[in-house]
């Protein structure tokens, strides 16, 4: 299995995500790697650590994510693994329950995202993004 993180996704991953059938809500699995230090393209809050600047982020997409009905069911730091193997660990994890798929586009491609999405920038050093569907068996 390969992982490779990302702070932004390819137009090809954009258009087979958003090109996906409507089918209801879906909790989007985060998993989280942050910067050593928050790099601002202007330069600004030098001082902050990756992780300060995303909880920048994090508090604004939070009302986001409600003001479209949906919820952050979980968010907290990885302190350990039990079971497999991978290079390096992500820093969190963080579960953000959206009523559907084209509630969640309209969210991404929002004014109100695009004014938070620095800080995002500034502290991710990558991540993954996984869509999961509640209540289905295997």
């Amino acid at each position: 299995m390969k992982v490779e993180n990302a702070v932004f996704p390819g137009p090809q991953q954009i258009m087979e995500f958003f090109g996906a059938p409507e089918d209801g809500p879906f909790v989007m699995v985060n998993l989280l790697k942050f910067k050593e230090k928050a790099e601002y393209e202007d330069g600004s809050d030098a001082h902050l650590t990756g992780a300060e600047a995303y909880a920048r982020y994090g508090e604004e997409v939070s009302k986001l994510v409600e003001g479209l009905g949906g919820r952050i069911r979980f968010s907290g730091r990885v302190t350990g693994l039990l079971l497999g193997e991978v290079d390096e660990l992500w820093d969190a994890v963080a579960l953000a329950e959206y009523p559907s798929l084209e509630s969640f586009r309209n969210m991404a491609m929002s004014p109100e995202m695009h004014a938070i999405e620095h800080h995002r920038k500034a502290g991710l050093a990558g991540q993954l993004n996984i869509r999961t569907k509640p209540g289905e068996g295997f």
